[in-house]
């Protein structure tokens, strides 16, 4: 069984254990022995899980090309993780570039996304030689075309809406119609910027991409989106004569938050994925494309946990408060989704019960909060470790510095033991950026 399997339904990365003694490890490496070293909060990712989760991938999706996409956690030991386990890079921003490239990940293996980006985003990337752009207005194609060098063609995707609503809330939807992301094929904005990117000789049109939204936990959205955008593909070719190479369907593959949730099942999608894709292009007589997949959260969330330490307790009327050192400035998905999150206090045995508590951080926000309804033990006091489960996705790269609080350090676990791979962010830090009056 993969580790993709054994770990759908439970939220910790995949060398955690919960010792005995109250403690707990991963890759062997003492959580309270970390949290005394580098303090807290600090951000812990299991470099031994985010390797697996990429050889997990590689292994249900053979002839497809595996693209880690950079906005759910990224720096330069991560993109170092990523090259040496053989993926590709899709990063959104100049900045995920920047660091990418100051890693030496090959610039022939990033894609470039983006809704909206700035004309200096797309000089970078054509600069540094990216694989692919990833074209999601009208307006970027000859702006992107007026930069690629005499002699020189560059690969494209266009983004199309296949219009499937998928994903945990609204706000992480992204295939339906009506939202920023991608061109209409119901307004026909998609197939004009196929036949714009086809009249400029120095881009290459490789294929289409899709992208349907986040925390999808069943592969049924993936297949009704394949279907959609092969037919897409057919259309292509006839009325243009060409079949294209690629077709990436994204990412937003689930994980489980919860022990007892589960997640989307790799192996299970992927025959699915590939079934649909190899089905509807046989019927349509199209040659079928190489696909592209997108995992961002699926790799990278599991394997990440957060440490707190307890300042205080509140009883409140109707609940008690556990506040940590910590908040929404390291962790904004409760506040945005309502997100849930395992916690277990660790560093000490107790027998004493559990209780709800509300776990909330130490900011000047009333919608500071970080769990509701979280059993913790009836005993749990100021000086407490508390460790976060699935918190290597979309935690370190929401990060802010609200109230001033500098953002944690991330400490990467592996055979060779904890070090440090981001410093905490300290007022010194905070001071460089103000320059004064």
């Amino acid at each position: 069984m993969s580790l993709m399997t054994e770990t759908t339904h439970w939220p910790w990365s995949a060398t955690t254990v919960f010792e005995p003694d109250g403690d707990a490890t991963v890759s062997g490496a003492s959580l309270t022995a970390i949290a005394n070293r580098f303090g807290t909060p600090t951000y812990v990712v299991d470099e031994t899980d985010v390797r697996g989760r990429c050889r997990a991938y590689r292994a249900a999706l053979p002839d497809a090309e595996i693209a880690y996409a950079a906005k759910a956690f990224l720096c330069r030991a991560m993109a170092g993780w990523i090259r040496a386990e053989g993926l590709g890079l899709d990063v959104c921003s100049g900045g995920e570039l920047a660091v990418a490239r100051a890693s030496g990940f090959p610039a022939e293996r990033i894609l470039f996304h983006g809704n909206a980006k700035t004309p200096h985003e797309l000089q970078y990337a054509v600069a540094e030689g990216v694989g692919r752009i990833v074209v999601d207005n009208i307006a970027e194609i000859n702006r992107l075309a007026a930069l690629v060098p005499a002699g020189r063609r560059q690969k494209v995707l266009i983004r199309v809406i296949p219009d499937i609503d998928a994903g945990v809330c609204a706000a992480v939807r992204t295939g339906g119609e009506d939202q920023k992301f991608g061109l209409s094929i119901a307004t026909g904005a998609a197939g004009d910027a196929v036949g714009r990117v086809l009249a400029q000789p120095r881009l290459r049109l490789a294929g289409l991409h899709c992208h349907l939204g986040s925390q999808i936990c069943a592969p049924e959205p993936y297949e009704a989106a394949a279907r959609v955008m092969v037919e897409q593909m057919a259309r292509i070719r006839e009325g243009h004569g060409i079949a294209l190479p690629e077709l990436d369907l994204g990412g937003g593959h689930g994980i489980a938050y919860l022990e007892g949730e589960h997640g989307l099942d790799i192996p299970s999608y992927a025959r699915r994925l590939t079934a649909a894709v190899e089905d509807r292009c046989a019927g349509l007589g199209l040659p079928a494309p190489r696909l592209i997949v997108e995992p961002g959260r699926a790799i990278s969330g599991p394997a990440g946990l957060t440490l707190y330490r307890v300042i205080s307790l509140k009883k409140g009327l109707n609940r008690t408060y556990v506040a940590v050192d910590g908040g929404m400035s390291d962790n904004p998905r409760h506040a945005l989704y309502g997100a849930p999150y395992e916690m277990r206090l660790i560093g000490r045995r107790t027998h004493a019960g559990t209780r709800a508590v509300t776990v909330v951080g130490h900011h000047c926000e009333a919608g500071d909060t970080l769990a509701e309804d979280v059993p913790l033990p009836a005993d749990v006091h100021p000086g407490d470790l508390i460790a976060v489960a699935a918190t290597g996705a979309y935690h370190h790269s929401m990060a802010s510095t609200y109230n001033l609080t500098g953002r944690p350090p991330v400490v990467a676990v592996g055979e060779a033991g904890p070090r440090l791979v981001v410093r905490r962010e300290d007022p010194d830090d905070l001071m460089r950026r103000d320059v004064g009056f």
